[in-house]
């Protein structure tokens, strides 16, 4: 006869279980405004500490199945250990610990999916997620821009939908629904791709995160979508050259990425004035610069990590007071970083984005399967989209950055040789000829 902490065990390391906790804790994630304002700060902080709480359970239950030195990318570890260490240099200690606990709560829901499903798996679980918050989206401007002709207010929806936008969806800002949908494109294309999904649910699908790009008005959507398919193109590209030229192939499309970045640089005030952005970039460069100034007091350490600004905290309070505005970020996840964990925050910042993002091209650019081409978008994505937003730091934005960094470590890693010296095995990846 079973006793019941069998049956608990048997039940946290299920399939069904991991199917189960991998929809919701992805629906907390990414509907966290909706979820926020419908019920409290409270309830929502609750829901993610059940979720991090069952995670950690589902992974101790699965311990056999994982490996210590491959739980997390150590550039992660690091990050999360120096932003916690801010505790002692910030500002306030109490909001910093706050700030740090939300931060780090996220990340142990993307390790734990990232350790439950594969690739394909979290493709589809995201797709059905996203499907599901699009649609709600979509169904509250209806309902709020045509059919009632009212705001929501305590979903900020304004009701635009009937004159084109700008919308934001249940996500509270049209820069979030533009992410998210970019996000939703990308996921749904490798969905019909893989064969994941039918064509009448992956194309449909495609066009409604597209509509809603579009009608979101977010000045950031338009270069994330012209950054993807650069990026989806150039994969292409590489995935289809011979393997003898392939490393040829690499170096000359990455030549060609930084004469582009020059050129864009040189070239930035007409782009800028052809997209209609001088305006938000006029008061984005206004809020680097001050927060330059304040890097320059505390240019190592930074002033304390909080994530998205606490109110009533020093020195985010005295750049609004200056600016007579109220950011709530730094509009730029690496000035944000810069400013909080100063240039040792920033390294490891870029080292925790940037190593993941060339282990993922390099799987991408060998593996048959198009779906390892998912991870390597969905960085570029939230690399450049931290040009603009500070959405990378928290959130879903953070949850993403965490997962893909996992999902491109248990690919290509140092830990990955170790447990090969340990087994005996030999870790190799099959060029696609």
């Amino acid at each position: 006869m079973t006793s019941a902490a069998d049956r608990v065990s048997r039940l946290l390391g299920s399939v069904e279980m991991a199917r189960a906790y991998t929809l919701a804790a992805l629906t907390a994630t990414f509907a966290s405004f909706a979820i926020e304002q419908m019920t409290s700060s409270t309830t929502y902080a609750t829901i993610i500490v059940i979720l991090c709480v069952l995670g950690v359970a589902i992974l101790f239950v699965r311990r056999e199945e994982l490996s210590l030195l491959r739980l997390a990318p150590s550039s992660l570890l690091a990050f999360l250990a120096l932003a916690l260490a801010s505790l002692i240099w910030t500002t306030d200690r109490s909001d910093s610990l706050v700030g740090w606990i939300w931060t780090f709560g996220f990340a142990v829901l993307a390790i734990t999916i990232g350790h439950i499903r594969d690739t394909l798996q979290t493709v589809r679980a995201i797709g059905d997620t996203l499907r599901a918050l699009l649609l709600a989206s979509l169904g509250v401007e209806i309902l709020s821009g045509i059919l009632l002709d009212v705001p929501i207010s305590f979903l900020a929806v304004e009701g635009n939908l009937a004159i084109g936008g700008p919308i934001q969806g249940i996500f509270g800002t049209r820069n979030m629904l533009g992410f998210i949908a970019v996000i939703a494109l990308i996921t749904f294309f490798i969905e019909w791709r893989t064969q994941s999904v039918i064509a009448p649910i992956a194309v449909p699908s495609i066009a409604l995160a597209g509509f809603l790009a579009l009608v979101s008005a977010s000045p950031t959507v338009l270069v994330l979508a012209v950054a993807v398919g650069v990026v989806t193109a150039a994969l292409t590209i590489v995935r289809h050259a011979p393997a003898a030229h392939r490393n040829l192939v690499q170096w000359m499309l990455g030549a060609l990425a930084v004469a582009s970045l020059v050129v864009a640089f040189a070239f930035r005030h007409p782009i800028i004035a052809w997209m209609g952005a001088g305006s938000d970039f006029s008061i984005r460069a206004d809020l680097w610069n001050k927060i330059l100034d304040f890097v320059a007091i505390r240019p190592l350490q930074g002033w304390g990590w909080f994530g998205p600004w606490q109110r009533g905290e020093y020195p985010f309070t005295y750049i609004n007071y200056l600016l007579n505005n109220q950011h709530q970020t730094a509009l730029n996840a690496f000035f944000d970083v810069l400013l909080q964990l100063g240039i040792a925050g920033f390294l490891l910042f870029l080292i925790l984005g940037g190593v993941a993002l060339i282990r993922s091209w390099l799987v991408a650019s060998v593996r048959h399967s198009v779906v390892y081409a998912w991870t390597p978008l969905v960085l570029v994505t939230l690399a450049v989209d931290s040009m603009f937003e500070s959405f990378t730091l928290a959130g879903a934005g953070w949850f993403m950055l965490v997962l893909c960094a996992l999902r491109a470590g248990q690919s290509r890693s140092w830990r990955e040789n170790i447990d090969a010296a340990n087994t005996g095995a030999i870790p190799t990846l099959r060029p696609q000829v």
